[in-house]
């Protein structure tokens, strides 16, 4: 695994985007902070930008970081989710303008996933996570579903395969700073 998130490491420091298994799907990843990778990420997956897309933290520390007010619910909710929980903030910092939705928001997971957690903490700075599908498609439930248009248009492959069909997107939760919640995905 070392190898492997070196090797990940080095193409997301240069710009590039990694297909890589995350804590629920395979993703296409590169540096949340980087505007230019972000549009690579868009373009691959012919997604107009205007559908924001979700960045991955490897702890609290981290996602107060990137977050101007981390809503105190928030960590309730984290702390007892049962499955992975993807929550969307208002007012997002220090992170590439193009994958703040238009109403100042962005959706930030803090990842349980040993890979994704040392791969974020050796970048030291958020990575996107999005369905290795191109958009309208339906995301793939094993590596094997996966397009040729998605293997061929990023710059590393992770070779780790951990995940067995059927896993699922996270839940999606929208916190307010006047404390509304709302659940997008359950």
């Amino acid at each position: 695994m070392i190898e492997e998130i070196n090797n990940a490491l080095g193409v997301l420091k240069k710009g590039g985007l990694i297909l890589y298994p995350t804590d629920t799907v395979w993703g296409i990843g590169c540096d949340a902070t980087n505007a230019e990778a972000v549009e690579k990420v868009f373009q691959l997956k012919k997604r107009s930008e205007s559908k924001a897309l979700i960045c991955l933290v490897n702890d609290f520390n981290m996602l107060e970081q990137y977050v101007q007010n981390v809503p105190e619910v928030a960590y309730d909710i984290l702390k007892y989710a049962n499955k992975p929980t993807t929550i969307i903030y208002d007012n997002p910092i220090r992170i590439a303008e193009n994958l703040v939705a238009e109403d100042n928001s962005l959706a930030i997971r803090v990842v349980k996933n040993d890979f994704c957690e040392q791969l974020i903490r050796k970048l030291r700075r958020p990575i996107v996570s999005t369905s290795a599908n191109i958009s309208g498609e339906p995301a793939p439930s094993g590596f094997e579903e996966i397009s040729k248009q998605i293997l061929e248009g990023v710059d590393y492959i992770v070779n780790l395969q951990p995940h067995k069909k059927s896993v699922k997107p996270s839940a999606i939760i929208k916190l307010k700073n006047d404390g509304t919640v709302q659940i997008i995905r359950e």
